[in-house]
């Protein structure tokens, strides 16, 4: 049975959290949030990363995304993280310290339970709020992509670790994409595996026949002939640099165009002339 684990939420945090407020009340804690003392801000975004409406949990992931080192830091080092919060903050911001610890927390199912208020009288009497969640999957990388705009995309694309540019480059939107390509982090082996993966992105396929660092690479000059989506103006001047057993075996390939095959069987002849 999945391991349940309270969630106090004080009076400032169940004010846009709690069951019944409008859609634009929580919307308005994304912002509201940056005025709240640091465990609270944190704590307010993270409930409304998961809210059912797309826009609210797109904002709030987005602030958490964007929250500054040293607040992470400090939230961090408080009297009483919530291990919650904690196991949610390397997925959910882009700025999380990389030496930090990452405080595990295996949790699937957790409840949300206000603070009483000043009067003594709980936020919530009438009801308590049962959050459930897909384990990590609801934090996952995937999903926070689902929800994120074209500007979040292109900024993670462009700066994000492997795993997002894995998840980025087959996004459908060609600028999101095109930018996992221009990513300073992105590998000659991802770019290697990119290419046998067949991918169908034209764009992409461009970005990576004009940058003189990969082509400089003979697996990677090799893939691109042996891919379709290569122009073939890219794909004959790389085929021009193949050796014999290569060209050979591109000469009697069916598998790539018949413009390719043919060039390889006439440089295959003169090399053995």
């Amino acid at each position: 049975m999945a391991e349940k684990i309270k969630l106090s939420i004080p009076p400032a945090v169940a004010a846009y959290v709690r069951p019944g407020t409008a859609p634009d009340v929580r919307l308005a804690g994304c912002s509201a949030a940056d005025g709240m003392a640091i465990a609270d801000r944190l704590l307010l975004l993270f409930c409304l990363s998961k809210d059912a409406e797309p826009i609210v949990r797109a904002t709030a992931i987005s602030r958490l995304n964007e929250t500054p080192a040293e607040v992470i830091r400090e939230y961090m080092d408080c009297a009483n993280p919530h291990p919650m919060v904690l196991s949610a903050l390397p997925l959910l911001c882009h700025n999380y310290p990389e030496a930090s610890p990452v405080a595990e927390a295996p949790l699937i199912e957790d409840e949300l339970e206000p603070a009483p208020d000043e009067s003594g009288q709980d936020a919530e009497d009438e009801e308590e709020e049962t959050v459930k969640e897909d384990g990590e999957e609801f934090l996952s990388k995937y999903k926070m992509a689902q929800v994120m705009g074209i500007g979040e995309k292109i900024k993670m694309a462009l700066s994000g670790d492997k795993e997002w540019r894995s998840i980025l480059v087959k996004d459908a939107n060609k600028l999101v994409s095109g930018s996992v390509i221009k990513n300073p982090r992105i590998t000659e082996a991802e770019i290697l595996t990119l290419i046998k993966a067949g991918i169908q992105n034209d764009e992409i396929m461009r970005l990576i026949c004009a940058n003189k660092e990969w082509i400089k690479s003979y697996k990677i000059r090799k893939a691109l002939v042996e891919n379709n989506r290569t122009p073939v103006q890219n794909a004959m001047r790389f085929l021009g640099t193949m050796g014999e057993k290569d060209l050979a075996s591109f000469a009697k390939s069916k598998n790539i165009s018949s413009v390719i095959s043919t060039m390889a069987k006439r440089l295959l002849l003169n090399k053995k002339k």
